[in-house]
Formats: structure tokens, sequence, C-alpha cells
């Protein structure tokens, strides 16, 4: 028996976690009593989650910011193949047509793959030429609040025709936050928390927690690529790590550098951050997180958690749980955020603070 799936949710993620961001999905519908199907192949760098329920219900359990593993979440409106070498646009162009609505802008994508690469050059060529058709026939408007048009390509002359509410997406074409290495930062990692800091934290939570003179720790902080980023911000910050600082971090005046063992030590005050990014167990990190934000040691904390290559998926809901378990006991309220960001590997980054201090 083949069941007619009635909406299809098109989820974009790093090159090899297909599998991952496939049982994430399906435990979202799974949890909500809806049959579903993911299709992906595996390094294709997306998922194409066909879902037995109305759209509008379907959105309603697959939420962007419920997924970890997922960078964009896209609902997957008609499959455009065959397209003509020679005249690619005016097919295309009909096909889009056919969406009801406006949109406040088009992003052409690809998936994050070496393959999917090559498209770049024609993208470049092709879309200037796309983007001014829709514009003049008012298909595409400078409308922030409208939904995205998303063109996936799969190839030059196939693709996937989706939409995305700018509330329930990644705000970034592909959902990748481009940055660029700071010349001054004393390692790659700085990205990680840049992208941490963009990524989980809302506006407002940016503005109140990162303001200078605000006091920060960082466990296993050598050689001070995430010190970096606080300090670029005014932040004090305690640098906590056996290995050597930058100099460069250093003499920003803003820093102490403690030798110590980052799981052993513990500062005299509460501090507004906490940020972790030690290579260890997730567990082990995760308790750790969870017992610093308990504890009133910190009222926010970013931290990555180093995922085996098997079973990841499984992971993140141990050290998910184990955090749980650990806060629901604490007399606070409280948020936790993970996402599997761009500059991460085979880790996630997580966010969890407190919203109001016990009374």
């Amino acid at each position: 028996m083949t069941m007619d799936y009635t909406s299809r949710a098109l989820a974009y993620c790093r090159s090899g976690f297909e599998k991952d961001l496939a049982a994430e999905l399906s435990l979202l519908c799974g949890k909500a009593g809806i049959a579903s199907n993911p299709q992906f192949t595996p390094g294709a760098g997306f998922v194409l989650h066909e879902i037995d329920a109305p759209e509008d219900e379907a959105r309603r359990h697959l939420h962007f910011d419920k997924l970890v593993f997922a960078r964009q979440l896209v609902w997957a409106k008609t499959w455009v193949s065959d397209l003509p070498e020679k005249d690619r646009l005016t097919p295309l162009l009909a096909a889009i047509n056919r969406l009801p609505g406006r949109f406040g802008r088009v992003w052409a994508e690809t998936a994050d793959t070496n393959e999917a690469k090559t498209l770049s050059s024609f993208l470049k060529r092709f879309m200037p030429h796309l983007e001014r058709a829709l514009s003049e026939g008012r298909k595409v408007v400078d409308k922030p609040d409208l939904p995205t048009l998303h063109l996936f390509f799969i190839e030059s002359s196939q693709l996937w025709l989706g939409i995305s509410e700018p509330a329930e997406a990644s705000p970034w074409p592909m959902g990748i936050a481009r940055l660029r290495m700071p010349r001054e930062a004393p390692s790659r990692s700085t990205l990680k928390l840049a992208d941490g800091l963009m990524s989980l934290l809302t506006e407002d939570e940016r503005r109140s927690a990162l303001r200078a003179g605000l006091r920060a720790v960082d466990l296993g902080a050598a050689p001070g690529g995430w010190t970096w980023q606080f300090v670029q911000r005014g932040l004090l910050v305690t640098a906590i790590d056996n290995g050597p600082m930058a100099e460069s971090v250093l003499k920003s005046g803003l820093v102490e550098h403690i030798r110590a063992d980052g799981f052993v030590w513990k500062p005299k005050r509460p501090v507004e951050w906490m940020v972790c990014d030690m290579v260890e167990q997730p567990s082990r990190v995760a308790q750790l997180v969870a017992d610093w934000v308990a504890a009133g040691r910190c009222r926010r904390s970013i931290f990555n958690l180093k995922l085996p290559m098997k079973k990841r998926h499984d992971e993140l809901q141990r050290a998910r749980n184990l955090i749980y378990k650990r806060m629901s006991i604490s007399g606070r309220d409280w948020v936790l955020r993970f996402k599997h960001l761009y500059h991460d590997r085979e880790e996630i980054t997580g966010y969890l603070a407190v919203v109001k201090q016990a009374s």
C-alpha cells in the first residue's frame, strides 16, 4: 500500500548528517501521531520529509527552532525538472507564477556539498535574469514580512520550489551565517562562538547579555578564540586553561588567565556567562554546564558537545536528558537550545540560560 503524502518539508544539513536529521524529523512527527517518510541520500546535504498531514498541521510540529541538525527548513511546493538548456527562464517563471501570493525575497540555493558547488557559476549568470523578471511581474516585492521563495537546485535543469516564513526559518540563504575570520583572533574556533551568539540568541538577548563590563568565564580557553569574542564586546573574562593564552588576547587588559582544570575550578561569585569548548564526552560537558547554571554560578552558557560519529542523535538525547534532569530540580525557569551550526563539524552548540532567577 502506498501513501499519498500531503506535505513535504525540505531540510538542509551538513553533508553526512542526513540520517541524524531524518531521525529528528521522524521523532517529531511520531510524537504528534503523524505518519511520515524521510527521503535522503547519504552525503547529499538535505532530507525531503514526506508528511501525511496538511502543511498547516505539519508546521505546528516541525518548527525550525525545534530541529538541531537542520540548517534550514523549507516547505516544498513544486518539483521542476527538464528545464531546457536554451530557455530555463520561461518554464521556471511559469512554475513560480502558479504559486499563490507574493514573496519578500527569492533565494537560489544548493546543498552544501562539493558537487553542488559546481552550480555556483551557473546561478550567478542565471539568477539576475530571474530576479528581474520576478520583480517586474511584482511576484517578488521588497517587503521583509512576506514569505521567502526558495529555489533549491539539484542540477541546473531541476529544482524544488519551496516557501518559508521569516519567523519560522533561518534568516540566511542555505541556512549559513557567512562570517569572516577576524585577522586578530587567535584561532578559527572563534567563529563557532560568533555563530552561536548569532544563531542561538534573540536580538534582545544579545543586547542584554553582551554588554561591556559583564563577566564571563571561558573553560578550556586556550589559545583564546572564544575569549576573543567577549573581549571585543568589552566583557571581563576569566580564562581557565592549563595551556597558554595568545598574547593578543591577554594584552586587552580584560582577561585574567588562571591555569586550572575547567571541570574543577569554580568562580567566587556569579557571572553572566560560562562558555565551554573542551574536548570531552558530551554527557560530562552537559552535566558540567547544567551544574553551573542550576547552582547559579552563571546565568547563561554556550557550549559545544563533541558527538561520536555513530548514534549522534542518541548521544544528543542523552545530553539533553541530563540537562533537563538537573535543571528541573533547580527551582529556576530556563531555556535550552541546540543547533548544529555551519562552523561546527562533529559537534553541536548548545545554549542554556536562566530566564528568571529563583525567588
